[in-house]
């Protein structure tokens, strides 16, 4: 892989955009990293908005698991295709080797840290080569706390706040290439008001 090809920026056109909550644009064909200790629920309203199989990559060796109680609610879980790799150094390549053919519309990856800035340009990279290839796969990088992965196109945080009465969210943009940091808040209602489920309504700021 060349280095003209590793420092370019992002392309200027490209796959008609993936719109989460009926509002937020996430560019396909690119990686974006979800934080925060609900990464994975927005993980899964972003596999909402896609079809075919979805690809999750994970290591084996951490002990959080994803409850198939709560999938089920919010896609067919039948649709998670699992990965489990033993070695640290195997989570970006696979996710790379699973981007590069374009056939798996989803790929999510859950990692201990935050990648550096080489690893997520070889992923945007592949997710394009797919975009050639076949179809424009998005790539989710779960990465804990506040993220911080180096050359991602966006970073989101969402955390719980809970009320006695009903869920909430809050959900945080912390960069975007084309949008400023940005927070708004979440509950159940909201979020099936977006998704069609119930009439619509704007998504009110945090």
């Amino acid at each position: 892989m060349s280095i003209a090809r590793l420092t370019r920026t992002a392309p200027r056109s490209g796959p008609a955009p993936l719109r989460l909550l009926g509002r937020f644009d996430l560019a396909r064909a690119r990686a974006h990293e979800f934080c925060g200790s609900a990464r994975r629920r927005l993980a899964l309203w972003v596999a909402r908005e896609t079809t075919g199989p979805i690809l999750w990559v994970r290591p084996a060796w951490h002990p959080d698991r994803l409850h198939m109680g709560g999938v089920q609610p919010v896609i067919d879980p039948g649709r998670l295709i699992f990965v489990e790799v033993t070695r640290p150094e195997d989570l970006l390549w696979t996710l790379e080797e699973a981007l590069r053919p374009g056939a798996v519309p989803l790929v999510i990856g859950e990692l201990p840290e935050p990648p550096g800035l080489t690893p997520v340009r070889r992923l945007h990279l592949a997710a394009e080569t797919g975009a050639e290839a076949r179809a424009a796969p998005l790539c989710l990088l779960l990465t804990p706390g506040t993220g911080g992965a180096a050359g991602v196109e966006t970073r989101w945080q969402l955390l719980p706040d809970h009320e006695a009465s009903r869920s909430r969210w809050t959900l945080h943009r912390l960069r975007a290439r084309q949008a400023p940091p940005k927070s708004w808040t979440l509950t159940d209602t909201d979020i099936a008001q977006a998704t069609g489920t119930a009439p619509p309504r704007d998504l009110h700021p945090a």
